[in-house]
């Protein structure tokens, strides 16, 4: 044990504007015709070096192909990975929502004013997900990072214990009303943990806003990761060389091409993710959301300290208790 740990976290969707057809083939399975590079290349990876990935799972995106992602969750959860949930109820058919009596504004989670809208989704696309698992859901995040108080309560009223929503990149990006500049887990006053998303503040040029970048694969040319982290660069510019969390995404190992449209290539982002992963698993415990868990409730990942959900707040939202 290193008492260093990170969470390899998946954003797995198939979002209508990634490809042009058979979406969840190309952009999750990562299957095109010259070549494979989805998640089960991730896996594999990820087994090879005993690391086992956190699928946060999105059915609204793909929503018209529910029994091929019915059949991704069944498959995740069959090789021992970590699924939990993802959504972008901003995909969802005008069909669905008159289907269950709702209006289908406001579109995106950070705009939703009343607890009892984001309650619905979190409850209705974790249960579609926990029927497949057999397991509860533990950790829930938003798409795009958009998100706000509303959603944190509702993620309390559905017992989902860990919120992976807070980013500074997201709020300066106009995708949340806030976030808390830490890289450490903390404790909404809702009894919500927080487990951020790493992420680097970069010093802006004279005249600039600041703004930050995140822990991803690919790698962002302004935050890699190196061994020498846990000695200098973590500390000084990310707050935690003990705690880290990477954002991938389920077609992370494809690239694009001039539509936009995701797109197997070659093998050269599988075999960057394959040498990054020998690097980090030789300085961090790889852990999923249950070993997170279970490492706080023994003390060994602590909470920094409690931040008041009301910071979160979207002005004029009808709220139940905090």
């Amino acid at each position: 044990m290193t008492n260093r740990y990170v969470l390899l976290t998946v954003d797995t969707e198939a979002l209508p504007k990634r490809a042009s057809l058979d979406h969840v083939k190309r952009l999750i399975w990562g299957v095109h015709d010259n070549g494979s590079a989805g998640i089960r290349e991730m896996c594999s990876l990820g087994d090879e070096f005993n690391a086992k990935h956190v699928f946060f799972v999105d059915l609204c995106g793909a929503y018209p192909y529910l029994d091929e992602m019915r059949e991704v969750v069944e498959w995740l959860d069959g090789q021992g990975q970590d699924v939990q949930l993802h959504t972008h109820p901003e995909y969802l058919p005008e069909s669905f929502w008159s289907e269950h009596g709702l209006d289908s504004r406001p579109q995106y989670m950070n705009q939703y004013a009343d607890d009892a809208r984001a309650e619905f989704v979190i409850q209705h696309f974790g249960k579609l997900i926990a029927q497949i698992t057999g397991k509860e859901i533990l950790a829930h995040r938003a798409g795009s990072f958009r998100w706000n108080a509303c959603l944190i309560r509702a993620l309390k009223a559905a017992n989902i214990p860990l919120s992976f929503n807070n980013s500074m990149c997201a709020f300066h990006a106009g995708q949340c009303v806030f976030s808390e500049p830490t890289n450490l887990p903390f404790v909404w006053s809702n009894g919500v943990i927080e487990v951020p998303t790493t992420e680097k503040k970069i010093f802006p040029k004279v005249g600039k806003e600041e703004w930050w970048a995140r822990l991803t694969y690919p790698e962002s040319s302004y935050f890699k990761f190196d061994p020498w982290w846990g000695g200098f660069l973590l500390n000084l510019l990310s707050d935690s060389p003990a705690f880290s969390v990477f954002l991938l995404h389920s077609w992370s190992l494809l690239h694009w091409d001039e539509n936009g449209y995701g797109v197997y290539k070659d093998d050269q982002r599988l075999e960057g993710y394959r040498k990054l992963l020998a690097r980090l698993t030789k300085d961090y415990d790889v852990i999923t959301t249950a070993d997170f868990l279970d490492l706080h409730a023994r003390g060994l990942i602590t909470l920094t300290q409690t931040v008041d959900l009301s910071r979160a707040e979207l002005a004029g939202s009808v709220s139940g208790n905090q």
